[in-house]
């Protein structure tokens, strides 16, 4: 009897608990989120004053046909490479509707098939791009300075290990990480010569000013899952099939466009 009164206590507990479990989990997942996209006030948006103008062209979110996504619908793998659904929205399927008994496996090569994100972090300052400096060891007055880039800076990001079909899986890592952060991301960000900031910083009389720029980027790691894929054909009916699927982490650096993240010194 004892037992059973202290098995409904626990069941009871567990019914009550779990909801709260599950609703701070989501609670920590959107605070995450907001905290990526939140930028930092050390760090300034120059599209404006950027004198490179960066291409601001989105990567091409590519639609299947009405075909294709109800083959990858069906299929057992998820699959989400922009290039194998470019392929499969060409390839023509179109078995005989009265093919009785026919069956048939087209190879379609291996390919990378999806890309499961694992962590997205910023580092505002992934790669120094400027020094500005300002001597007013022998002044009598108080001097102020700005930004002002002195040389053209290109900033790359890309792939942190080898692995099969780099190109693709960048874009699916990319498309990834534009989904969880709101920013202008790409693996390549130009800072021209010659670009300005108003943001000023004070030289007291006998120091000297330094002002260091940063150029940000987004560190992406997750897991590719890759495979053998097939279409199999039985009378009219068509399927994709994956065989011999693997995984491989993997990680990027992604630069973040038009923002530079600014440290200040006195000495």
């Amino acid at each position: 009897m004892k037992n059973s009164i202290l098995m409904g206590i626990v069941a009871l507990m567990i019914t009550v608990i779990s909801p709260f479990s599950i609703n701070a989990e989501e609670v920590e997942t959107k605070e995450k989120s907001e905290k990526n996209n939140k930028i930092p006030s050390h760090v300034l948006n120059i599209s404006k004053e950027n004198t490179y103008p960066n291409s601001t062209k989105d990567e091409v979110i590519l639609e299947p046909s009405d075909l294709v996504k109800e083959l990858i619908e069906d299929a057992d793998h998820e699959i989400e490479n922009p290039d194998l659904i470019k392929m499969l929205n060409e390839t023509s399927l179109k078995p005989s509707p009265i093919a009785i008994g026919y069956r048939g496996m087209v190879y379609m090569g291996h390919w990378p098939l999806s890309y499961t994100s694992s962590e997205t972090n910023v580092n505002w300052e992934y790669q120094q791009i400027n020094t500005n400096q300002l001597n007013n060891i022998g002044g009598d007055a108080q001097k102020t300075m700005s930004f002002n880039q002195q040389e053209e800076k290109h900033v790359k990001g890309g792939l942190t290990a080898k692995i099969d079909s780099p190109e693709q899986i960048k874009k699916m890592m990319l498309l990834n990480a534009k989904e969880n952060m709101d920013l202008p991301l790409s693996f390549q960000a130009v800072i021209g010569k010659g670009t300005k900031k108003d943001n000023s910083y004070a030289i007291p009389v006998k120091k000297m000013g330094y002002l260091d720029a940063f150029a940000p980027a987004v560190s992406e790691k997750g897991q590719v899952t890759f495979g053998e894929v097939y279409i199999q054909l039985k009378g009219s009916k068509k399927k994709i099939v994956v065989k011999n699927v693997t995984k491989q982490g993997i990680g990027a650096w992604i630069p973040i466009q038009d923002h530079v993240s600014f440290s200040f010194k006195l000495k």
